[in-house]
């Protein structure tokens, strides 16, 4: 191939941005919301941290409001798996806290209208 016929701009594939890893540290469900911490605002702030863009991004998207795992995946159009591996980490390192949903039956499962009402918000994005 020429070199006139190869894509310009940045070309990173979404597992590069998790090293290759497909197993995030934590085990975080679809509609948990995540908030940036005060050590994550700080962390942010100072450049040169040696945090990816994607790091700051989240951050930065989390600062001040809730955001649901689905929501910050669709809004950086990555893949489910590499958000949860990118918010897992910044979890362990203090950098942002995740509310985990709360079950409705007495059994721990998930309901079925909390399961169509996350539906129905993915679709709207």
């Amino acid at each position: 191939m020429a070199e006139r016929d190869e894509p310009t701009g940045a070309l990173v594939r979404p597992y590069a941005v998790t090293r290759g890893r497909t197993r995030p540290k934590l085990d975080i469900a679809l509609e948990a919301l995540v908030e940036t911490t005060v050590r994550g605002r700080s962390v942010v702030a100072r450049d040169g941290t040696g945090q990816g863009r994607e790091q700051q991004y989240i951050a930065a998207l989390c600062d001040g409001r809730l955001q649901s795992l689905a929501e910050i995946a669709a809004r950086m159009q990555l893949p489910l798996g590499v958000a949860r591996v990118l918010i897992a980490d910044m979890a362990s390192d203090g950098m942002v806290a995740i509310y985990e949903p709360t079950s409705f039956d007495s059994n721990d499962s998930v309901g079925t209208e909390l399961l169509e009402r996350v539906l129905s918000g993915l679709r709207r994005l």
